[in-house]
């Protein structure tokens, strides 16, 4: 099972970026899928999850309305759009797959997620 993770990098407050996710290896559909991140000297915190079929989304307070999540079954990829990012969002950014959470679930629990991957980069400054 592979997840690798692309798309970070450096960009100044108020910027965007998009971060993906390609899965190999399993059956992409049938996780659910979500976005975690670590800042330097802190643990690591729930983003975003949405569903196997994308039907149900969940965001952490600090990102809503800001970020968003999405998949393409058919790419085996999971997205992260981040809009209007602060220095605040700057973290390793991790995807991670859960198959335990069935149909419209969503899990915020990072001990939820079976599969990981190695993290990207997210700098927000000026």
């Amino acid at each position: 099972v592979q997840l690798q993770a692309s798309g970070g990098g450096l960009v100044q407050p108020g910027g965007s970026l998009r971060l993906s996710c390609a899965v190999s290896g399993v059956t992409f559909s049938i996780y659910a899928m979500g976005w975690f991140r670590q800042a330097p000297g802190k643990g690591r915190e729930f983003v975003a999850a949405i569903s196997r079929t994308g039907g149900t989304t969940k965001y952490a307070d600090t990102v809503k309305g800001r970020f968003t999540i999405s998949r393409d079954n058919a790419k085996n990829t999971v997205y992260l759009q981040m809009d209007s990012l602060k220095p605040e969002d700057t973290a390793v950014y991790y995807c991670g797959a859960d198959r335990t959470a069935s149909g419209s679930l969503a899990s915020t629990s990072y001990t939820a997620y079976e599969y990981w991957g190695q993290g990207t980069l997210v700098t927000v400054s000026s």
